[in-house]
């Protein structure tokens, strides 16, 4: 059996939940079993919350995302519509970070992004700063988000792959399965990196990554053909590619020759962008002898 909240039929909660008398609960709202609600909790209409879920004080869930049993979503969390939280999972816990104090940080979640078993995704280190994933973005099993860092939309990260802390994750990138990406490192947009792949330098936007240690294999053609990119700026890509890759000049000596050589277009514009705003190097191209 189990509780409804008026008389209209708001919301489904039952019995054995605990559901705190100031947590807002949307109309069409499920709370299963022995879920916990903490204070301050917004669920928005027709989310569900399974069997064992807690879910922590001042967290925002949004429209028709679903949690699943025994996931936790910790305090300071905010989740967008249509979600969906696999069991076991464990969004905004506290970092794996000797410098946090217990300070106030976030961890924000876009709308329509699926986070499956086991994954962990960790608060920001610092007052006020945030953990962000995207919209319509893909963690499978056994992935780690780590403190800081941003994951843009549409991306994908198979299982087992790990993202250290204060890294980026542009728009569209595919991770492979246990790829370790380095503290700071940014993985550029229309980025594939092959399994097992150790990353320790930025990635360029639009290639193909892979290895121990992580080498540019190619450019990522079908990754930017399925992301709509015309023709045309597609060309111009792999233009920018060649120079930066295989001209054999260096980064800034490429930056200008690109500049002055490949016709603009927002890509190339977005790829010219990610080069200038390199810290730690980029991958470079793998050698015949390696």
């Amino acid at each position: 059996m189990g509780k409804m909240m008026d008389s209209k039929v708001v919301a489904y909660i039952h019995e054995t939940a605990v559901v705190s008398p100031r947590a807002h609960v949307a109309k069409g709202v499920e709370i299963g079993p022995y879920a916990v609600i903490e204070e301050n909790v917004t669920l928005a209409e027709n989310v569900k919350v399974g069997a064992h879920a807690v879910i922590g004080a001042n967290v925002s869930i949004g429209e028709g995302t679903r949690i699943e049993p025994h996931a936790v979503i910790n305090s300071w969390t905010s989740i967008g519509k249509d979600s969906h939280i696999f069991q076991f999972a464990s969004v905004g816990a506290e970092p794996q970070d000797l410098k946090f104090k217990g300070e106030k940080s976030y961890t924000i979640i876009g709308d329509r992004t699926t986070i499956r078993e086991y994954a962990s995704i960790h608060r920001a280190t610092g007052e006020g700063e945030e953990t962000r994933i995207g919209s319509d973005s893909l963690l499978m099993a056994c992935t780690h988000v780590a403190h800081n860092c941003v994951v843009g939309n549409r991306v994908i990260m198979s299982n087992a792959a790990m993202i250290a802390g204060h890294a980026v994750i542009e728009d569209r990138a595919v991770l492979g399965g246990m790829c370790g990406i380095h503290q700071f490192v940014k993985i550029g947009r229309n980025v594939m990196i092959g399994g097992m792949s150790k990353i320790v330098q930025d990635c360029v936007p639009y290639t193909i990554v892979d290895g121990h240690p992580a080498r540019v294999v190619g450019l990522n053609s079908v990754g930017i053909a399925r992301a709509g990119i015309a023709v045309e700026a597609r060309r111009n890509i792999k233009r920018a590619y060649k120079i930066l890759f295989r001209s054999g000049l260096s980064l800034a000596q490429a930056i200008a020759v690109i500049e002055q050589e490949v016709e603009t277009s927002e890509e190339v514009e977005h790829f010219l962008r990610f080069l200038r705003n390199v810290d730690r190097g980029i991958c470079r191209e793998r050698r015949e002898n390696e």
